[in-house]
């Protein structure tokens, strides 16, 4: 999403400058182009050299470097977004009111580039009217604003007013620069590994993460989707989600199934257990002298029942999680369970599947090989996986219910 984006990060002169860094590192790394543009202000806080250190030009300050004679519309016409990060109260009421006395407000009024403003500051400056009012124009010019959390703030106070988390504010970014190619989708998605209660201490349960999971519901919310996420783990879901947390498989199917005819795609990530103990112990198993016997059954398989009652034009999507014979493996769980594409990979590569930050996947579909990746991260496979849902479901008639 941000591989080869420009971004220009504003940075202000707030105590917050310091997250700064971690923002234009997580950019870059990324695959954004970053231009760090720094106030007066924020040179009081932080010095140039560490975000020119970090991004991928030398940091700029001033509206007269002999270097460059317009720093300003260079910015703003070369940027793919501008991000201002932290937004002062200083900053916000100069852009709301047009205002051009430093680098980075020219280049606010110099760009036609989505902006995105975070603003950070004390309580009482954050619920001012005159700031309320200010964000309330920039949002109204279509501003993208990151509100900020509550939490501790400069000089030991506690309130709003602190600057939103840097993954967050990465997040903002890659939804406001995602191509909206699943506007008004519904798409469902199941993360994580199921827990399988073998008392009420120990389960069974597998190595998923759910980030994979989850990479695809951000992705999703990024691409304009109506996201509902089923998973088991408590890791951050993307802003405006249906978020349903379960534990065991037939949590999961409990959870699925009522809400499946609904949904325009199913992604079907979750690492779901195909056994579970046949009885479970109503206290915890004390150790003995022997070790317990665990009689285990198999679970339902409810990814068949998804495949066989999908509706005309529903895109479903399943994972094959495997260690030997990938392809064939994936390919008779894609015909088997009447999926439309099936997601593979190897989980015994070395970097690949659970628990990892990057992932290595072949997504098939009927009529062969849809997509062969390289090792990277989750978020681009999950990008590469909806952008096979995308193709697939462009290439079906509409449902009954939606306008051709």
């Amino acid at each position: 999403m941000l591989a080869g984006r420009t971004i220009v990060l504003g940075v202000t002169g707030g105590i917050a400058a310091y997250k700064a860094l971690e923002v234009c590192r997580r950019l870059v790394d990324a695959g954004a182009h970053v231009a760090p543009v720094l106030t007066e202000g924020a040179t009081r806080f932080i010095g140039e050299t560490s975000f020119s250190a970090l991004a991928s030009e030398p940091a700029q300050t001033s509206l007269w470097d002999e270097r460059d004679p317009i720093p300003h519309t260079r910015l703003g016409q070369m940027a793919d977004l501008v991000l201002v990060c932290p937004a002062t109260a200083r900053l916000i009421g100069a852009y709301a009111a047009g205002i051009s006395d430093d680098l980075l407000t020219a280049t606010l009024l110099a760009t036609r580039a989505p902006v995105v403003v975070c603003p950070a500051m004390h309580t009482e400056m954050w619920e001012h009217a005159a700031v309320q009012h200010n964000l309330a124009v920039l949002a109204q010019r279509g501003v993208t604003i990151v509100p900020p959390g509550e939490g501790r703030l400069a000089g030991g106070d506690v309130g709003v007013g602190r600057l939103a988390e840097p993954e967050v504010i990465v997040d903002v970014v890659e939804r406001v620069l995602a191509p909206k190619d699943m506007e008004g989708w519904r798409v469902l998605v199941t993360a994580g590994g199921t827990r399988e209660a073998i008392d009420p201490v120990r389960v069974i349960t597998n190595r998923s993460s759910g980030k994979q999971g989850h990479a695809i519901a951000a992705e999703a919310a990024a691409r304009g989707a109506k996201v509902t996420l089923v998973t088991t783990t408590d890791r951050p879901a993307p802003p405006g989600a249906e978020v349903v947390r379960v534990s065991s498989a037939a949590d999961m199917q409990a959870a699925v199934m009522p809400r499946a005819a609904d949904q325009d795609v199913i992604v079907m990530a979750a690492a779901v257990a195909d056994f579970r103990p046949a009885e479970i112990a109503p206290r915890k198993i004390k150790k003995g002298a022997e070790p317990p016997r665990i009689v285990l059954e198999p679970t339902h398989d409810f990814l068949v029942d998804l495949g066989q009652r999908k509706p005309e034009g529903q895109i479903l999507v399943g994972f094959a999680a495997e260690t030997d014979d990938v392809l064939a493996n994936a390919r008779n769980k894609l015909v088997r369970k009447g999926l439309d594409l099936i997601v593979a990979n190897d989980v015994s590569a070395p970097g690949a599947g659970f628990e990892h930050d990057t992932n290595q996947v072949v997504i098939l579909s009927a009529a062969g090989i849809e997509h062969d990746g390289a090792l990277t991260d989750k978020r681009s496979v999950a990008r590469a996986v909806l952008d096979a849902v995308v193709a697939a479901r462009v290439a079906r008639p509409p449902r009954p219910s939606e306008s051709p």
